[in-house]
């Protein structure tokens, strides 16, 4: 008895080992998108905004092959290119929008596109695209990872698409100290700006996490004290292992007895830290979001006068959203997301536990980006051990496509430095990200469906529609629509955006169907769209 509960025991231990070291699953049949050319592409954002005076840091997101030269025509005084990299750094002053042309040259050809920097009272004019440590490390995080990160976003061409915010979430904390008597890093972080440094030198962001509450979900400090000088009760008794983080080993004390808001605050000096480390990105976390902590943060980012995207997690509730919409340039709607397709298909639209994104639209806008979560897909850890996502081909386009087409935030939560190349080609798809990032800022709307099906019309800058069709059930459905039902008059090209190839032209008065996968997804993009022809004669016999 003792022997096998031996074994027992040794497997359980080397569980983690043993899932880490699976295999991709091959999804080569399944990837759809095709690779990019070799002659420039330049993708991302057609939008950037920026506070007068903030430091401004741009990586032009191109792909083709190198060696590639970068310019740009009319860029706002205090900006520079660097044009072998193709980062624009600098600050800019004055107010105003300015309406760049970006050029991409290689051996093989030239690409050029606009970009407008939009200097204002505004950040995050698109939803924010890239990486956060929690869904991959937990609190395991450290320098090594985060910074192994940051280079595999750029080694492997996700940088080229516009994916460039590298988070630290919660693990990092250490004890309060430095010029502020701030939140320092613990051991696992023994050089920060140096690291957030070599991040900026890739064109790359910096994030990092924290929480109003004395402390935080995993059990480090927070902003908030109960003592004047920072000393927090549970580290001068000693409930903490080697990396600060509360150790309920030694006593008998829950992480749930953290949870609570201290007496005094150091919101003001925590930021003013994160400033001097040159950190891009917050995520501040605490359940339920309230109005005086939300603003707090809030007036303390502004006050270091540098651009930090302020994201608040997690739950949000309806009634908080003209509050977070005012104060926080993104916030999580949900609990934590899961790599399953019963926690995917729940946030994303519907049922008894989730009223899905839906109600989430009259608040997202250029600047305002309710938050579905992290992207499930790729290789992942947290408690259980590293293993490759649960979600299916299928089911993987649909998470995409529907994060996509809200206009969430983008966030992967993977081992950047273990992407197969069914991963990398569901992240790697400019027409799918374009969508995403479209400039008016868009929610799309669920136009038709039920619990087993849903149709979703997301109008873009450029008049075109980008139209998903999604199959909840277990079983393939035809599904379709009439074009003229979305407003459309005239003859359209359908263009299957994961494929990027037109499907063909579609007489609008005609119902167009398509067979569609248990638990996928088919994405469209109808062009022209909404055109602003002068038409005459009768439209409704002609055109309807």
């Amino acid at each position: 008895m003792r022997d096998i509960i031996n074994r027992f025991l040794l497997a359980f231990l080397l569980l983690p080992t043993f899932l880490a070291a699976q295999p991709a699953p091959d999804y080569r049949a399944y990837i759809l998108t095709p690779p990019a050319p070799a002659e420039p592409r330049i993708n991302g954002p057609k939008v950037y905004g920026a506070r007068p005076g903030a430091v401004f840091l741009f990586r032009i997101p191109a792909t083709g092959e190198r060696p590639m030269a970068f310019s740009a025509e009319g860029l706002p005084k205090g900006l520079a290119l660097d044009t072998q990299t193709g980062i624009i750094t600098g600050r800019v002053r004055k107010e105003g929008e300015y309406r760049v042309t970006l050029k991409a040259r290689n051996a093989h050809g030239e690409a050029q596109r606009e970009l407008r920097i939009v200097v204002g009272g505004q950040i995050a004019l698109t939803p924010p695209m890239g990486w956060n440590s929690w869904n991959v490390w937990g609190n395991t995080v450290d320098q090594e990872k985060v910074e192994a990160a940051a280079r595999a976003m750029v080694e492997s061409g996700l940088a080229d698409y516009g994916w460039s915010y590298i988070n630290i979430d919660d693990g990092w904390q250490g004890l309060r100290g430095g010029a502020y008597n701030a939140i320092q890093p613990n051991g696992k972080f023994p050089d920060m700006k140096g690291m957030v440094d070599r991040i900026h030198a890739l064109g790359l962001k910096a994030g990092i996490y924290s929480s109003p509450w004395a402390g935080t979900y995993a059990g480090h400090i927070g902003t908030t004290c109960d003592r004047e000088d920072g000393i927090y009760w549970w580290v001068e008794q000693g409930i903490v292992d080697a990396d600060m983080k509360l150790d309920r080993k030694q006593k008998d004390v829950k992480r749930e007895d953290l949870r609570y808001f201290g007496e005094y605050s150091f919101a003001r000096q925590d930021a003013r830290q994160w400033a001097d480390w040159g950190i891009d990105y917050l995520k501040y976390d605490w359940n339920p979001n309230d109005r005086f902590y939300l603003k707090q943060m809030r007036d303390a980012i502004d006050a270091t006068g540098r651009d930090i995207l302020y994201s608040v997690s997690c739950t949000a509730k309806i009634g908080m959203g003209p509050y977070l919409s005012q104060y926080a340039e993104a916030w999580r709607t949900t609990n934590d997301i899961r790599d399953n397709w019963e926690s995917v298909s729940e946030i994303g639209f519907r049922t008894h536990k989730c009223k899905g994104q839906d109600q989430w639209a009259p608040y997202k806008r250029p600047g305002s980006w309710p938050d579905a979560d992290m992207l499930v897909v790729g290789k992942l850890g947290w408690w259980s051990g590293v293993h490759w996502t649960g979600l299916t081909p299928d089911e993987q386009y649909t998470h995409i496509t529907l994060w996509s087409i809200l206009a969430s935030p983008l966030l992967l939560g993977c081992d950047l430095t273990e992407l197969d190349p069914f991963t990398l080609s569901l992240l790697c798809n400019s027409e799918v990200i374009d969508v995403n990032q479209d400039p008016l800022g868009l929610q799309a709307s669920r136009v038709a469906g039920d619990e087993t099906h849903a149709i979703y019309v997301k109008p873009l800058e450029d008049g075109s529609l980008a139209v998903a069709l999604f199959n909840m059930g277990d079983e393939p459905r035809v599904m379709g629509f009439v074009p003229r039902l979305l407003g459309i008059v005239g003859e359209q090209t359908f263009r299957d955006l994961w494929r990027q190839q037109d499907i063909g032209k579609v007489n609008p008065r005609e119902k167009w169907e398509t067979e569609v996968a248990p638990h996928g997804t088919v994405f469209l993009q109808i062009r022209p769209g909404i055109d602003d022809v002068r038409r005459t004669g009768s439209v409704r016999k002609n055109l309807l």
